[in-house]
Order: C-alpha cells, then structure tokens, then sequence
C-alpha cells in the first residue's frame, strides 16, 4: 500500500472497463503445518470460513480478517509455494498501537511499530520497507500510509500493519464509505467533532446542521479529497 503517485491520461480508463468489477477476495499462504497455522489465526480472532479436506492428500482453510473484503487460503497441496516465503502482506488499519496491543494481549510477538526512512533505498524488505531504511517508531508527523508494525506466522509468512487514516485521492469510491468496526467509525466522528469544533471557532456561530457537516467531513476524509473548513 505505497504512496506513490501513477500519472496518466484522465481518459485512461475506458467506460467499458469501468463495468467490470474486480474484487482481489483471496489469497494463498504456504504452511508446513496446517494444524498450527490454523491455531494462529484463529488466536488473531480471524474468522474461519472453511476446512475442507479429501482423504489425506488435500485440505483447505480459509480465514478473513475482521472487516476485511480478502480472505487468506493454506492448507496441504494448495500451494508448491515454499512456507513462509509470503511477504509483506498488509493489514491496513486506522490505530496502529491499538492494532499492536490487540496482538499482544493475544501472544503473538510483534514488531515496534516503525515507519520508512525517505528516499534512501537500500534493500529488500528486510529490514528495510519498499527499500527504504526502517526508523524507530511511528511516522513523527503521523501521516496516513507512514507507521507500520510487522509480525510473522510460525512459518515465516510475514505480515504488516499499515496505518491508514485518509486515503489519497482516488484510491476510494466516494459514493461508498465503509468502517469496519464501530471502534474505527467512533475515532472517524472524533476527529470530525474535533475539525467541527475548529470550524465553530472560526464561523462563531453555532451550526445546527452539525450532522451534515459531520457526514461530509467523513465522506471526504476517506476519500481523500479536500476537508471542510
């Protein structure tokens, strides 16, 4: 989930391929133990989908993410993929300490959280990120797509945590805005309250159409176009 920006024709995208949508659902991680892997997950609090099996050679689990529209598949000759060799597979989140306490109030070891070191490429991502140096702690200026967490299933796979709080323009529908989790909707009215406040300041009047103001603020942050003032 990079910042980075793709300049391209305001054309480029065709009516036609605008009517087909194409929804990433699933993704495939190589385990050697699926009895243990099926245990991790369902200690994040994943929620088991499937567990199909055919005789001895092949089983199935799937497991989804709270909130999450893709679901992760292991199992035994579902992959020829080597275990552990799945990388950098993202769980966005929008409070990233509270992301890292969840996990280790479950046992599951995790990283400090981090975030990239600029423009100075050095590597792969270990122990760097899109090959920029890894930095202590949060992104100091909390900026949205910037602090990171990573973690890492008993086969190796790893697993990072993005926070993500207002999404770049155009990487949202802005006809549909969605939380997943009443915890994650609750922190979105708080920041709006908050930005709504300031725009009480300024205007020295009291709004009475307060909830619009709210709804459009959020619609707007999640979309990532300009806010309210």
């Amino acid at each position: 989930m990079t910042t980075t920006e793709i300049n391209r024709p305001a054309d480029a995208q065709s009516a036609k391929s605008r009517t087909v949508d194409l929804k990433l659902e699933v993704v495939v991680i190589p385990v050697s133990d699926v009895d243990r892997a099926k245990a991790f997950y369902a200690n994040l609090g994943w929620r088991l989908d499937a567990d199909f099996a055919s005789g001895d050679g092949w089983r199935v689990i799937q497991f989804t993410p709270p909130g999450s529209a893709c679901s992760v598949i292991f199992g035994k000759n579902v992959t020829p993929a080597a275990p552990g060799s799945a990388q950098g597979l993202y769980l966005i989140v929008s409070d990233l300490e509270a992301a890292r306490q969840d996990l280790l109030a479950r046992g599951v070891k995790i990283s400090e959280s981090f975030h990239g070191g600029g423009d100075v490429h050095a590597g792969t991502d270990e122990p760097y990120l899109f090959g920029t140096v890894r930095l202590n702690g949060a992104d100091p200026k909390r900026g949205s797509y910037s602090s990171f967490a990573s973690f890492r299933d008993p086969d190796g796979n790893g697993w990072l945590f993005q926070e993500i709080t207002t999404r770049l323009p155009g990487r949202i529908d802005t006809t549909d805005t969605a939380f997943t989790s009443s915890s994650e909707l609750a922190r979105a009215l708080r920041r709006a309250a908050a930005a709504h406040g300031e725009h009480e300041k300024r205007t020295g009047v009291h709004d009475e159409n307060w909830q619009d103001w709210y709804a459009d603020y959020i619609v707007r942050e999640q979309a990532g176009q300009p806010l309210p003032t």
